[in-house]
């Protein structure tokens, strides 16, 4: 039996899906596509994501990688255009390809993206897309305070109890705050993310945006390594994963 091992880079709208990962009695992203993989295949499917979003959370860029059995032709456009058909509206296949058998879309990403959407008047297209947030926000304050975090690895302060990890350990590469048409945005990069990570950061920001806390105070969060410590987590909707780098694409940016 020859195995062939494939990538599928989609987008989705998580508003009506329980995260990424199949859970039992859950309608989830994962749950969706390998269905619809499996009956376009006509054999069954399981695929491996490259991380994991939670209830709410969205990705405008996210990539899963399967194997197949006994394929002997494979057209990517046909592919993404019958898988396509098989999926809900909110989500959608951009492309299929086969990639090396030892390729594996979580552990060969180099970094992965995050942004976090903040406005600050209702708007009926916004909802379940972006977080409504009435107050004042000091943004310099507010990026001087993400910048301190460049210094640190280790984000146990940010990271959802009792997970499964080795390590509470990452290498942030870029966080910052920046205005946009009624609103902020947060974007920010790193090697890897802790569960609740990104919203995590964004509550404790937005708490020296508000002024209760000084940028020094996000210091000893950190060094706390306590998640009680921690702001609250932003609401899921304004959260989306948009960027997975592998070292080929990594090369092809820089």
């Amino acid at each position: 039996m020859l195995l062939k091992r494939f990538f599928i880079e989609i987008s989705y709208d998580g508003t009506d899906f329980h995260g990424w990962q199949i859970q039992p009695n859950a309608i989830t992203v994962q749950s969706c596509l390998d269905s619809a993989l499996s009956i376009f295949f006509r054999q069954e499917v399981n695929t491996i994501g490259c991380g994991r979003t939670d209830t709410g959370v969205h990705a405008t860029q996210f990539f899963a990688h399967f194997d197949l059995k006994d394929i002997t032709e494979f057209k990517s456009q046909a592919a993404v255009t019958g898988i396509n058909a098989l999926l809900p509206f909110s989500i959608a296949v951009k492309n299929v390809f086969e990639v090396d058998v030892e390729a594996n879309s979580r552990f060969d990403a180099v970094s992965r993206t995050y942004k976090y959407y903040i406005h600050f008047n209702k708007d009926p297209f916004k909802v379940n897309r972006s977080w409504l947030y009435k107050w004042p926000l000091d943004l310099p304050k507010m990026n001087e305070a993400a910048a301190a975090l460049m210094d640190y690895t280790d984000f146990s302060c940010f990271s959802k109890s009792k997970t499964q990890t080795f390590t509470n350990n990452c290498k942030l590469m870029y966080a910052k705050f920046e205005a946009i048409e009624d609103g902020l945005v947060f974007t920010v990069k790193a090697d890897r993310f802790l569960r609740n990570m990104v919203r995590a950061i964004v509550g404790t920001l937005i708490m020296v945006g508000k002024g209760d806390i000084e940028v020094e105070k996000v210091r000893e969060i950190v060094e706390s390594k306590s998640r009680s410590n921690a702001g609250q987590s932003v609401p899921a909707c304004g959260l989306y994963l948009v960027h997975i780098a592998y070292p080929l694409t990594e090369k092809a940016e820089m």
